[in-house]
């Protein structure tokens, strides 16, 4: 299964793409969609959802994963993210993607294993899971995080369903 994470920002979008096939995971890639910020606020969502649109067209991923909107102190700047997060979610359900939401702390546990891990803990492990040649930018690794966490909570529900069947 192929799974897009999304680390959604109004500045910089980071996306990971990962494949799984049982309990391997594997990099297929990861970066960042950059916007100005010298640019209103539609045409960078507009940059995002094409950039993201792009993505998915091209590495066609089965799920999508995103992160969810935390509660920033300015009011402003959730709100900002949060429609960099709507755009997010747009392209993917705009191609028939069903989209999968995860709290940081639900992914920094599936991770690290500590829901408060730094972001550079988050780095650190995601490149050892991946057995990357070096750490991804930020964004790109948040967004792989993501993935990763998409992929292990899928394994856990399929683990309970399956048991409970019998």
């Amino acid at each position: 299964m192929r799974i897009l994470g999304i680390d959604p920002g109004t500045g910089i979008t980071g996306y990971g793409i990962i494949d799984v096939d049982g309990n391997r995971i594997r990099h297929v890639d990861n970066g960042i969609i950059k916007t100005r910020s010298s640019e209103v606020l539609p045409l960078r969502l507009k940059a995002i959802y094409d950039g993201l649109t792009s993505i998915l067209k091209e590495y066609t991923p089965e799920a999508v994963a995103v992160e969810q909107v935390f509660m920033a102190k300015n009011p402003r700047a959730a709100l900002t993210l949060g429609h960099a997060r709507g755009t997010a979610v747009l392209s993917a359900v705009n191609l028939g993607l069903e989209v999968h939401e995860y709290s940081a702390l639900q992914v920094k546990s599936a991770v690290v294993g500590y829901g408060h891990a730094s972001k550079q803990q988050v780095q650190q492990m995601v490149k050892i899971l991946l057995t990357l040649p070096e750490v991804a930018q930020e964004d790109a690794a948040d967004a792989l995080a993501v993935a990763i966490c998409h992929a292990n909570s899928r394994t856990l529900r399929l683990a309970v369903s399956s048991s409970m069947r019998r």
